[in-house]
């Protein structure tokens, strides 16, 4: 599956007093996602610092800024080449097969509390046949016992406390399905994206889950298609991938992000993605 994704965003900051910016937005480039094109411009211009760090090398550009009005602008286009797969032939790869990369992602972090949530996630979803389709039951019960509602988290919520609430946005229903794949030992991971037909557009949280020898991408939000997520970044969990962070003191007066499909036909609706599974990992 090809398609190409036209994707941007603009941020604008009121820096106060001397600021440090690390800002994750620049897309992710591999095999099964190529950047044709992308341009990043910052007003006032400073000097931009490019690294990647983390388990994944996630792209970052870091700024420092003093005060000032900021406005940072970046879009591009990506094409992305999905591997598909029948779902009914993804297994989950026994603990001892498992390759060395996707075993930090059996761990609990930060926000996936899957050792707190472990006897829970084997108790609702231990009997289940193992595979692709024990993953997007542990989707399927997020969706449906969650409440999609803005501002009822915060950037301290953890997996434990969405449970327990049962509301938050799209990275807590992520942070939850990741906890309890965890749970019953299926590496999952936590992706930072942009989304077509996300609405209101934004940046996606959602996560990638090891089967059959690759990872797996699912949208347990069940707001954006998985075949129009675009990776930005992969991690732990969100606190890996972070669209910014700052050290100083700014204030966010606006942020716009947009993706869109050259080919809106090609891409299904979130409803039509279990027929077929879809990696860009």
């Amino acid at each position: 599956m090809m398609n190409e994704v036209q994707f941007g965003c603009e941020l604008e900051y009121e820096v106060i007093a001397p600021t440090t910016f690390l800002f994750q937005i620049g897309i992710a480039q591999s095999e099964n996602q190529r950047c044709i094109h992308e341009v990043l411009n910052l007003n006032p211009m400073v000097p931009i610092q490019r690294f990647t760090m983390g388990l994944e090398q996630n792209r970052v550009h870091r700024v420092v800024l003093q005060p000032c009005n900021f406005t940072l602008h970046y879009d591009g286009i990506v094409q992305l080449d999905a591997e598909l797969a029948p779902p009914a032939e993804l297994l989950e790869q026994p603990y001892g097969e498992l390759p060395p990369e996707a075993l930090p992602y059996l761990n609990p972090s930060r926000f996936c509390e899957s050792d707190l949530l472990g006897n829970f996630a084997v108790s609702e979803f231990g009997a289940l046949p193992q595979g692709y389709s024990r993953v997007k039951a542990i989707c399927d019960w997020t969706f449906e016992h969650l409440l999609y509602m803005a501002g009822t988290t915060n950037s301290q919520t953890t997996a434990r406390d969405v449970l327990i609430q049962r509301r938050g946005v799209c990275r807590d229903f992520a942070h939850l399905a990741i906890s309890l794949c965890r749970g019953l030992n299926i590496p999952a991971r936590y992706v930072s994206g942009f989304a077509v037909n996300l609405d209101p557009p934004d940046f996606h949280g959602f996560f990638e889950a090891y089967l059959g020898e690759r990872w797996y991408l699912f949208d347990a939000s069940r707001l954006a298609p998985v075949a129009g997520l675009v990776r930005i970044g992969t991690g732990q969990d969100a606190a890996d991938v972070p669209f910014a962070s700052l050290l100083g003191s700014a204030t966010m007066k606006s942020k716009k992000v947009w993706a869109t499909a050259s080919n809106m036909a090609s891409i299904p609706l979130p409803s039509e993605d279990a027929s077929i599974a879809v990696s860009t990992a």
